[in-house]
């Protein structure tokens, strides 16, 4: 060996030993040691030497990137021998179905490695950091990275939130418009119904809250916020309804009972009524919980039903006791029916009345 990089160590009856500085791939092969004696003993070792792969390099990044666009990131390593191997890592999560490509350099020892991660731009990766990491053995467990912060441009997302879910009148409600966007958004628009906020002293506008004070009846409608950028422009809506006051005790002063009752006439109305009355009334503040008493509504319908049918049938019965007093008092006449004129007939009723029984009507 005749190498200004090769240096002898050591060299002794025993031991031979030589060093070998900048190795090269050309510094690969076969190595052999003799030992000359009778006969000549020798031994060989084959030496592979690694080709250590370049940092690599992310291109086809080109910022910004559009909401929606297509976007190609291709990984390079040059130098490898054996090929490296290259993984994606997206905020520090491995993404696959990358692209992998392996040529062989012009020396025909060692191999370029690439790989293109293709995905289309999302605002959620706004921010985001895409990395390329090279494996080899000859990195010693220590890979090397290249790194790209990825900048995407979307349209703004708008959210309105309201300080009170249940506003009422005399109160104050605050809506605050949130915006998110790139670029930044405009400072946001307010309006109602279509038009402009009507009544500026009490709503008013500071940057992206509206606050309405005294509220009423007048300020019920929809209310939209708009915020735009470069990109363009989005928006939102709230529909605010002002409710009474005194709507909120009507809950606490109802009557349960009342709510289930089922009447069909104004009188089963009375007795259902008056039940529930008399039943609240006289409960019995001893009585174990749990316990329920009888169906108020039920009993009601009952009675009402009896009430009803015992009218209908008074009434039916002095129908007919009236058809009955018109048939008796006709009969009374009967005497004078043979008379030829109102002046016999007369004497002949009358006369006949003398020697008749007196008769008498009963009403049942």
């Amino acid at each position: 060996l005749r190498d200004n990089r090769i240096e002898l160590v050591r060299a002794s009856w025993h031991e031979l030993s030589i060093s070998v500085s900048d190795v090269s791939l050309s510094d690969e092969g076969q190595y052999t040691c003799s030992l000359f004696t009778m006969p000549v003993k020798t031994s060989k070792a084959f030496l592979t030497v690694l080709g250590v792969p370049e940092k690599p390099q992310i291109t086809g990044f080109t910022s910004p990137v559009m909401e929606g666009e297509r976007m190609q990131l291709t990984c390079k390593t040059s130098g490898s021998k054996p090929a490296a191997d290259i993984r994606w890592f997206k905020n520090d999560k491995e993404v696959k179905d990358a692209k992998y490509l392996k040529e062989e350099d012009a020396n025909r020892k060692t191999f370029t490695v690439s790989s293109t991660l293709d995905f289309l731009a999302d605002r959620n990766d706004d921010g985001a950091v895409v990395s390329c990491r090279v494996d080899h053995e000859s990195l010693n467990s220590t890979p090397q990275i290249a790194m790209q912060v990825l900048e995407i441009h979307y349209t703004p997302l708008v959210k309105i939130i309201s300080s009170n879910s249940w506003p009422e009148e005399g109160q104050t409600i605050i809506l605050t418009c949130e915006s998110k966007g790139k670029p930044v958004p405009e400072p946001v628009l307010w309006t109602k119904d279509g038009g402009e906020l009507p009544d500026p002293e009490r709503m008013v506008v500071n940057g992206r809250v509206l606050s309405i004070s005294f509220l009423n009846k007048t300020d019920n409608g929809t209310y939209r916020c708009e915020a735009k950028n470069p990109i363009g422009r989005n928006s939102t809506e709230y529909v605010l309804i002002v409710h009474d006051v005194f709507n909120t005790l009507l809950p606490t002063t109802v009557i349960p009972s009342l709510t289930t009752a089922t009447v069909t006439t104004t009188v089963a109305l009375t007795a259902s009524t008056t039940t529930s009355a008399t039943a609240t009334s006289i409960r019995d503040p001893n009585a174990l919980a749990g316990q329920t008493g009888p169906d108020h509504a039920l009993i009601g319908g009952i009675v009402a039903v009896v009430v009803f049918v015992t009218l209908c049938s008074i009434i039916l019965l002095g129908r007919y006791l009236a058809r009955h007093k018109g048939t008796y008092l006709t009969n009374e006449a009967k005497g004078a029916e043979d008379a030829p004129d109102a002046d016999t007939a007369i004497i002949n009723a009358e006369g006949s009345q003398v020697n008749a029984e007196e008769k008498k009507e009963y009403f049942i």
